[in-house]
């Protein structure tokens, strides 16, 4: 009897057992879909890059960013532009150099730095080239010079006045040399004709020219800072705290293309981009891609530190663009969104 009744109960709990397993099973499913369902916004509004594939559209593609959708609305070839944008509530999500961001920040614009996408590293720089025959070798020798760059206020700029103030030239001599804008593609071609005594050139462009010759580089970026990152995406204020579900699964799926990118190899990130290009049907030249080599993001997941916005505000301090104590890095950005933060920073949004 005693036999038979434990075989009952084995059975009778073993129905139980699976009972509590499928409706495990239903209750993950239901939850998973109410995830799904309290994401506040289901797409998201941002500007592209012609011919390139920015961390977002990789995220989405490499379905990072599901339920969420990417709503494109035109190209920038400017990251102030881009970031201007998101402050206007025209896009959402838009990327700049820190410098810039920052600025944008002091002047009170309610933006928050979310997590690196570009910097410089070994296989990936921004450098200021020169003719090959040019006189000029050094920072005094840009006096009266013209320099080509893609926009004012930005990266290229800032870099430009670091090694003009390193190389001993007061504000006086430093205002005399004349920044001329110039899209990327017609830099080299700036250079050649005499348009400008110097030009920048990165990635596929610098790599062509190159390639042609007649051409070297007097400074890059890396020369002056190392490995960095340079710039953030950046979301409104208002965005982060009307949507915290929607930025968190955004960050997360940005954060995780950033690594995807970092640690694939070249060509399968490459290939990948190919596709995306090819896929988008924006009528772009694909060719550049076969020219990339790493993202240039030192942080991992692209996350920020201290460090990446006090450099800046320290230069515009000393330029007198910020008053001392005026900006707090601390203030400019948050990693609490993004998975790899270290789990001692976990918490609310700061």
């Amino acid at each position: 009897m005693r036999s038979r009744l434990s075989l009952a109960q084995a059975m009778a709990r073993l129905s139980i057992r699976s009972g509590v397993m499928a409706l495990a099973a239903m209750l993950g499913l239901l939850v998973g879909q109410a995830s799904a369902e309290t994401l506040e916004k289901s797409e998201i509004r941002y500007q592209g890059w012609a011919s390139q594939v920015t961390f977002p559209e990789l995220a989405e593609d490499l379905g990072y960013l599901a339920p969420l959708k990417l709503n494109w609305v035109g190209n920038t070839i400017s990251g102030p532009q881009d970031i201007q944008t998101v402050v206007t509530g025209d896009t959402d999500i838009g990327g700049a150099f820190y410098g810039a961001v920052i600025k944008l920040i002091a002047a009170k614009a309610p933006i928050k730095a979310v997590l690196g996408y570009y910097g410089s590293d070994e296989n990936t720089w921004q450098g200021f080239f020169v003719k090959e025959d040019s006189p000029i070798q050094s920072a005094r020798d840009l006096i009266g010079k013209k320099v080509a760059v893609n926009t004012l206020g930005a990266h290229l700029e800032f870099v430009l006045r670091e090694y003009l103030t390193r190389g001993g030239l007061s504000a006086d001599e430093i205002r005399q040399v004349t920044l001329v804008v110039v899209p990327p593609v017609t830099g080299e071609q700036a250079l050649r004709q005499g348009q400008v005594e110097v030009t920048t050139l990165a990635g596929v462009l610098r790599d062509k020219a190159l390639e042609r010759g007649g051409i070297r580089k007097l400074f890059s970026d890396r020369d002056l800072f190392g490995d960095f990152t340079g710039g953030p995406y950046v979301l409104r204020d208002k965005f982060i705290k009307e949507n915290p579900n929607t930025t968190r699964k955004l960050v997360e799926g940005i954060a995780k293309a950033i690594e995807w990118a970092r640690a694939a190899p070249p060509e399968e990130v490459r290939a990948r981009f190919e596709k995306i290009i090819a896929e988008r049907k924006r009528n772009e030249d694909a060719s550049s891609i076969k020219y990339w080599k790493s993202t240039g993001v030192s942080g991992q997941g692209g996350l920020i530190s201290d460090h990446d916005l006090q450099i800046w505000i320290d230069w515009l301090v000393k330029d007198g663009a910020l008053k001392p104590g005026q900006l707090k890095a601390a203030d400019l950005y948050t990693n609490e969104l993004n998975p790899y933060r270290p789990a001692s920073t976990t918490g609310a949004v700061k």
